[in-house]
């Protein structure tokens, strides 16, 4: 609830901005309490309470982790010559007419990306020995493990590519003719897990916030799928269990190069967007309240002006 509160009409938009009752509690200021130590008499009231201080911690995170704010990126081997995936058309007309590109592998790895819809960050244990000498006994670490399977789950279009995908790739292991098994090297890839969040800066989307890369892995099992009469708008789900040696945090454990959109690659810096232009930094140092009325103001600008209606509000010096 805000002491004063008006609004305008600025180039079509209504524009409204309030003053609060109380500031104490506001990010900034229990960051700077917590910081301080002390109130010195500058907040109305008391961010040394449970809540403040919980606020102040997801604060410092800048919120909560989303289960459903991820990304999987799949680096297939580097032999993998998996075939296309059918064909889109390209032109129109009679048939005689028609032109048609075929899906390649590459983009069919985009598609099977984009549908995957639940995955399983992976785990990581410390195997102990029990030791006992005197007393109570202990348990001392002697190597580290981890579980070398991750579930995945992914939308079946009306061809079922999807499945099909994972079985090209699942096929590279084995000869279905002479059943000898092929060499290891030859059918491992990689598979990337991002946790995605948002950042504060105006126009931002989705970054990576969290990444770890699963290595020497490959499709172990191809779920089964269940047919029913009486799941008419059920979405058939396809379950892959993949294996894997190991994995690695992209963040911390100092690998470099990870990547939205290929095998290698470089992870996006985890802060906040800086304000730019002209008036990006002077909209950067008013109260927030203010920022974003001034946003919105010059949002308006920028589509509404002759140049700005020209160019969508891409183009607009010199903010």
């Amino acid at each position: 609830m805000a002491i004063l509160r008006g609004g305008t009409r600025i180039f079509g938009q209504d524009i409204r901005i309030g003053v609060p009752r109380d500031r104490s509690l506001s990010p900034d200021a229990i960051k700077k309490t917590i910081k301080e130590g002390t109130t010195n008499g500058k907040f109305g009231g008391n961010p040394e309470t449970t809540i403040g201080r919980f606020q102040g911690q997801l604060n410092q995170g800048e919120g909560l982790a989303r289960p459903t704010r991820f990304k999987v990126r799949f680096g297939l081997p580097e032999s993998a010559k998996l075939g296309n995936f059918g064909f889109t058309q390209q032109t129109g007309g009679p048939p005689p007419q028609r032109t048609y590109d075929f899906i390649t592998d590459n983009e069919m790895k985009y598609n099977v990306e984009m549908m995957c819809n639940k995955v399983t960050m992976p785990a990581r244990d410390i195997n102990t020995k029990t030791v006992l000498h005197y007393g109570p006994r202990r348990e001392i670490p002697y190597a580290y493990s981890f579980n070398g399977q991750i579930s995945c789950t992914f939308y079946g279009d009306k061809f079922l590519r999807q499945r099909d995908f994972f079985e090209k790739w699942q096929s590279m292991i084995f000869d279905e003719n002479s059943h000898h098994m092929n060499y290891y090297d030859t059918y491992i890839g990689t598979i990337d897990i991002y946790q995605l969040g948002s950042f504060s800066a105006a126009e931002d989307r989705d970054r990576i916030t969290y990444a770890v890369r699963l290595y020497e892995c490959y499709p172990e099992t191809i779920g089964s799928l269940e047919y029913d009469y009486g799941s008419t708008d059920t979405p058939v789900q396809v379950p892959i269990a993949f294996k894997y040696r190991k994995w690695e945090n992209l963040l911390s454990d100092g690998i470099s190069k990870a990547t939205i959109g290929k095998t290698q690659g470089e992870v996006p810096p985890i802060k906040q967007a800086p304000q730019s232009g002209l008036f990006g930094g002077i909209l950067s140092k008013l109260p927030p309240e203010l920022q974003r009325a001034g946003r919105d103001v010059l949002g308006a600008a920028k589509r509404n002006l002759p140049i700005g209606r020209v160019t969508g509000g891409r183009v607009f010096p010199p903010f």
